[in-house]
């Protein structure tokens, strides 16, 4: 058996227990970076079922809602419950300069991934320069019409 000793155990213990008995839902860690044109978001659900995480996009709001619960039985003698169980959720708001109509979602090895593409107005774009002849030649267009 493993036996391991920390003496602040009991209280974290106690105070997990008083914030489950709350129900408040827990967020979970996450990096979010750019990457070229695109916004990527991974959020770490280790343990949790594919179709126990919820992904709704609304307006500019991004929620992630997840549930893991303990997969105990009758008669089991609980030795040690450090991992952390009951609803999980993160809310992230999105900038207009993201295209969240074209968001992909992934979920690998306990990892959502969202991609989220920097929509087509927000990117960089090249304006073309025009030479002061052209200007010229409108001014002149200008001047004759109005006589």
């Amino acid at each position: 058996m493993l036996m391991q000793f920390d003496p602040f155990r009991e209280f974290d213990r106690l105070a997990e227990q008083l914030a489950a008995g709350a129900r408040t839902p827990r967020p979970f860690p996450m990096d979010a970076y750019r990457r070229g044109d695109e916004f990527v978001v991974s959020f770490d659900l280790p343990g949790m079922a594919p179709d126990a995480i919820d992904l709704t996009v609304e307006q500019n709001v991004l929620t992630i809602k997840a549930e893991r619960s303990f997969d105990g039985r009758e008669g089991d003698e609980v030795i040690a419950a450090e991992r952390p169980y009951g609803a999980f959720t993160r809310q992230l708001f999105l900038g207009e300069t993201l295209d969240a109509e074209r968001l992909v979602a992934s979920y690998e090895t306990g990892v959502l991934t969202l991609r989220i593409p920097v929509a087509e107005s927000a990117k960089p774009r090249k304006v073309p320069i025009t030479e002061g002849a052209d200007r010229l030649t409108i001014e002149a267009q200008t001047t004759h019409a109005s006589t």
